[in-house]
């Protein structure tokens, strides 16, 4: 956190409690910290690697096993687990990846009730490139600005008032007051 007080400083926000106190509520609904996710991207290498490791001894067995009908089909039902295994895993991830970006997206939409939109979107639609973004996400919330307007936060809109008051230069509250409620009883 002394990385976000020093950023603070700098920006000329003094140091204050309810400030530090507020940012420390808030901040991990929207943020995980660096140690969590190095700890997640690591055990998701790890069991990539296991995954690997545990094709390649499959594999190994298989070439082994030539000639034993029983063991080949054991290990061909192996095969079939584990390649339904990490199709599983692989749409898990893309789930993931969909729902994190669409939240995201509807967070910076100004999205007013964003589970009831999460269901809103055609995932079919959506594909994940090579950079991490999502094609044809924009459209989708193009459409939904438009087509649910009342679940999106709105621009506010207007005219300045029309204060008819005198300036206020060289005269006292006090003479303001008297002026206006002169005014107004039509003296």
């Amino acid at each position: 956190m002394e990385w976000l007080k020093e950023i603070l400083e700098k920006a000329g926000v003094e140091k204050d409690d309810e400030v530090l106190k507020s940012i420390k509520t808030e901040l991990p609904k929207y943020f995980i910290t660096k140690e969590k996710f190095n700890e997640v991207n690591e055990a998701k290498k790890q069991l990539e690697g296991d995954i690997k490791e545990r094709d390649k001894q499959l594999k190994e067995l298989g070439e082994k096993a030539k000639g034993n009908e029983e063991l080949e089909q054991k290990i061909k039902e192996l095969q079939d687990t584990n390649e339904k295994a990490t199709v599983d895993y692989e749409a898990k991830i893309k789930n993931i990846t969909l729902d994190n970006a669409i939240k995201i997206a509807l967070k910076d939409n100004k999205a007013k009730y964003e589970d009831l939109l999460m269901n809103k979107f055609d995932r079919e639609k959506l594909k994940i490139k090579e950079d991490g973004t999502i094609e044809g996400l924009d459209d989708q919330i193009k459409a939904l600005k438009e087509g649910y307007k009342d679940l999106f936060e709105q621009p506010l809109s207007g005219t300045a008032p029309n204060n008819k008051g005198g300036s206020s230069e060289g005269t006292s509250e006090l003479e303001q007051v008297t002026k206006t409620i002169q005014e107004n009883l039509g003296f």
